[in-house]
């Protein structure tokens, strides 16, 4: 425990010396089932679009993920809804995910956008000269 809470706090202060940097874009790829994968990526989305407020951050959600933005079953709705009004944070559901999975746009969380298939995103993006994280969580 103590290991990682070294490694948050010299995470956060390299965030902070760099805020000053230019902007930055990056695209978070997120498709695991694991809420604790879903917390992570709220943490990291949040940190980040605080030291870096000009950047651009977009997550998208495709796959075993889905649960992290419908209403009645995320662990991070809370957190999402909050960010909703911050212009440089999207959210963004795999339409072919939902299509699958049965699941209409009106159980989303306020602000959940919608993109036809989420790998094209995410190739879209970097093709755009955006940076990638995959969310996971061990």
């Amino acid at each position: 425990m103590k290991k990682y809470s070294i490694l948050l706090l010299l995470f956060i202060c390299t965030l902070q010396a760099r805020s000053q940097d230019k902007p930055v874009k990056i695209v978070f790829d997120v498709t695991s089932q694991d809420e604790k994968a879903h917390q992570s990526t709220m943490r990291h989305v949040k940190m980040m679009s605080q030291a870096y407020p000009d950047s651009e951050f977009e997550v998208v959600v495709y796959g075993g993920a889905i649960a992290m933005v419908l209403a009645d079953d995320s662990s991070v709705a809370d957190d999402i809804t909050q960010m909703k009004d911050n212009e440089n944070v999207s959210f963004k559901v795999c339409e072919g995910t939902m299509k699958r999975r049965q699941i209409d746009e009106s159980i989303l969380l306020p602000g959940v956008g919608t993109v036809p298939d989420g790998i094209l995103e995410i190739v879209t993006k970097q093709g755009e000269g955006w940076g990638y994280i995959k969310e996971a969580h061990n």
